[in-house]
């Protein structure tokens, strides 16, 4: 696979992709990752020249606006630099942007839908929602009782790795499927929109929804020493003076374990190419 690689914007997973890819002996070209000093640093125009664009996860960082430290580098500018045919990948690519590339003649392959590099994500978001709740809790998880809100790929690596050191999980789901699941699993389960009365015993949540959950008043029902860790891309825990604190810590596997992280994105892009 004898090609040029350009990776641009992202965080350190992106640095760690492009060392990863160097090692195996392809030029690579980045942008906007010099704050983790990686291979290849060079302009924009030239890294979005290369044979293969690899985008960061996720793509956008706001409306319309590239994940990228170096500045706001609006996702229509970036396409421009573009060419058709040109493989050019990215992770949680967005309708407007999927439209944007469209308009340019561009197709953007979101490499986060295959489903071995989302499972990965989701074992590293899992080891990572640990060692932060280790990190802030002056408690140990065992004999804690823990709400894992959502049992997605996230949800049930979460709960299985509470349980193994001697949490007593709870773990929520809105379909009765999920919820057998959960109880077959040994968890209690519980319905995702019925939590209404149910929180007043747990010492952590950890949601994984990506929408509002817990508002004000239910958040008001938790102990007030509950630690609170929002998982989710799009705030499932409402922010406010109204209960404990909220982490959100989002894209977990960039700062705590980049290295495993960008391997799997390094995986997930050489299978697409190899499926040419």
């Amino acid at each position: 696979m004898n090609k040029t690689f350009g990776v641009i914007g992202g965080d350190r997973r992106q640095a760690e992709l492009s060392r990863l890819l160097a090692g195996e002996g392809h030029c690579v070209r980045t942008y906007g990752l010099d704050r983790w000093k990686p291979v290849g640093t060079d302009t924009l125009d030239h890294a979005a020249a290369a044979d293969v664009v690899i985008l960061p996860l996720p793509l956008c960082k706001g409306d319309g606006v590239l994940n990228c430290e170096e500045g706001a580098v609006p996702t229509a500018d970036l396409f421009r630099r573009f060419r058709p045919r040109q493989r050019i990948l990215a992770g949680q690519v967005r309708p407007q942007q999927r439209r944007e590339a469209e308009e340019m003649g561009l197709t953007v392959e979101d490499y986060f839908l295959r489903e071995e590099l989302a499972v990965a994500n989701a074992a590293a978001t899992a080891e990572g929602a640990v060692q932060t709740a280790m990190e802030h809790l002056d408690r140990t998880l065992l004999g804690m009782e823990c709400l894992v809100v959502g049992f997605g790929r996230i949800g049930k690596l979460l709960s299985h790795r509470l349980q193994g050191l001697g949490a007593r999980v709870t773990a929520t789901a809105r379909k009765p499927e999920d919820l057998a699941w959960i109880r077959a699993y040994g968890y209690q389960a519980a319905e995702t929109g019925s939590l209404d009365g149910c929180l007043s015993a747990f010492g952590a949540v950890f949601n994984t929804v990506p929408s509002l959950v817990l508002t004000g008043p239910l958040k008001a029902q938790l102990p007030q020493e509950c630690l609170l860790i929002d998982l989710a891309s799009v705030r499932g825990i409402e922010a406010g003076p109204d209960g404990p604190e909220v982490l959100w810590a989002r894209s977990l596997p960039g700062q705590l374990t980049p290295q495993s992280a960008a391997a799997a994105i390094r995986d997930a892009v050489h299978y697409i190419l190899l499926e040419e």
